[in-house]
């Protein structure tokens, strides 16, 4: 009989989360990668391999992993499987990262998983501390405990996004099935290099031997490394435009309408309620991801099937609509590429009068060329910050920001919530409200917006 959680459970689980997040968040944080395998590789060797207990579909690339790995959940678990899903970063709480059969894991699972990892981890940390390294960072802790959950759920298979780069990122302890490759540009040159040819290099570190690829189109540096990885290893390549089309891309309410001509069959007038041809374009290469695990892209998927799961793709965070009257829209465009990919939209998905964006950058991000994307169809900026350690200070982005788009366009609050404000003043009805420039400011306006 199932057993319904009283007040005092939810609290006791909700303080035991918690207590799994304090542990996580001592350790060195996402910003700072340790370009290492071996240290997450110990752990899940000692761990029993939980890797290797289901499939993997594993995504890299530079934008749009997120949103084409939740279109590839939706597919699998339309046909049948129960499916782990683990994404980065999260809007709210720590549990949207480790989904399972569509649900973020509980609290009590949890801890309970972090209580069986734990262990394991704290011994790693010695071996490492012991060999003069550092112990086990954020991620690779995270990517451990992601694992280990996945295997304990148990799921038949796990769709896993990079957090960072690809061929030295934690989750590359993986053996994936299919490799997905989304669009690759400049981000984090201080840790991936200085140059597209670097970056999807070490994106193309996902490909292991037979891997089946499924990549988005790309810039020619980037194609180039990518074809030497699967010549490498004998990975048979998939790509959009070649191998499998978006056919047909039609605005409709609330998103578009869009054919798909696949690896293996055909999938007309799918309704996917995602905004922006990059979403019509993520959606393909999520369709090809599915055909080549479940077929070898040999077999058609069941069209119905795909019909529902393109009808119930979510991607909070991506072209999210907040509010009406005036429109709020959040996007976490946090690089140049995203930045193009949501003007684009804007401007072929929305027609307003007035549209203001509340812009807030983290550090080591490129300002320049983020707001040079923006500026194009956006009448007025308001720059604030959000709460993170990161964000570049309100006073120095906007200077940033007026020296591009002139002072007369350019306000600044140093309260998130008091910019929001301000762009509803500033929009009035008519208008419409664009919030970017990184996940942190999307996630602290997502709850302000429909005040």
């Amino acid at each position: 009989m199932a057993h319904e959680s009283s007040p005092d459970d939810r609290a006791e689980s909700s303080d035991l989360a918690r207590g799994v997040v304090e542990a996580l968040m001592a350790r060195t944080g996402e910003a700072s990668p340790k370009p290492r395998l071996h240290a997450t590789r110990r752990v899940v060797e000692l761990l029993g391999d939980p890797q290797r207990m289901f499939g993997v579909i594993h995504l890299a690339g530079t934008n749009g992993k997120t949103s084409t790995a939740r279109m590839i959940d939706s597919l699998l678990r339309a046909h049948g499987l129960r499916v782990g899903l683990m994404t980065s970063p999260h809007l709210h709480v720590l549990n949207e990262r480790i989904v399972i059969d569509g649900q973020p894991i509980s609290d009590q699972a949890l801890a309970d998983n972090w209580a069986d990892v734990e262990p394991f981890i704290t011994m790693v940390d010695a071996e490492l501390v012991a060999n003069a390294e550092p112990p086990l960072t954020y991620f690779e802790a995270l990517t451990v405990l992601t694992l280990a959950a996945f295997a304990d759920a148990p799921v038949d298979i796990a769709v896993i996004e990079a957090g960072m780069g690809g061929e030295w990122d934690s989750t590359n302890v993986v053996d994936a099935d299919v490799a997905v490759l989304t669009p690759i540009a400049m981000d984090h040159a201080e840790h991936l290099g200085d140059t597209i040819a670097e970056i999807a290099r070490t994106k193309a570190g996902i490909i292991k031997p037979a891997t089946r690829v499924v990549c988005a189109p790309q810039s020619d540096e980037a194609w180039a490394e990518i074809v030497v990885a699967c010549e490498r290893d004998e990975a048979p390549l998939r790509v959009l435009g070649r191998d499998f089309h978006l056919t047909s891309v039609q605005p409709a309410v609330g998103g578009q309408v869009i054919g798909v001509e696949g690896i293996a069959g055909e999938y007309q007038n799918l309704i996917l309620p995602l905004l922006g041809d990059h979403q019509a374009m993520n959606a393909a290469v999520a369709i090809a991801a599915v055909e080549s695990f479940l077929g070898n892209g040999e077999n058609p998927l069941d069209r119905d099937l795909v019909e529902e799961a393109m009808a119930l793709s979510t991607s909070p965070g991506r072209l999210q609509i907040l509010g009406a009257r005036p429109t709020v829209i959040a996007d976490a465009a946090h690089n140049p590429h995203g930045a193009e990919a949501l003007t684009r939209a804007l401007m072929t998905s929305f027609s307003f009068d007035r549209l203001i964006c509340v812009v807030g950058i983290l550090q080591e991000k490129d300002v320049v060329g983020i707001i040079e994307a923006l500026d194009p169809v956006v009448d007025h900026f308001v720059v604030t910050q959000s709460q993170s350690d990161r964000a570049i200070s309100v006073p120095y982005l906007a200077d940033i920001v007026a020296s591009i788009a002139g002072p007369d366009r350019v306000d600044s609050r140093a309260n998130a919530l008091e910019a929001l404000d301000r762009a509803h003043e500033l929009a009035q009805e008519e208008g419409g409200i664009v919030i970017t420039g990184s996940i942190t400011l999307v996630a602290e306006l997502s709850r302000g917006a429909g005040r």
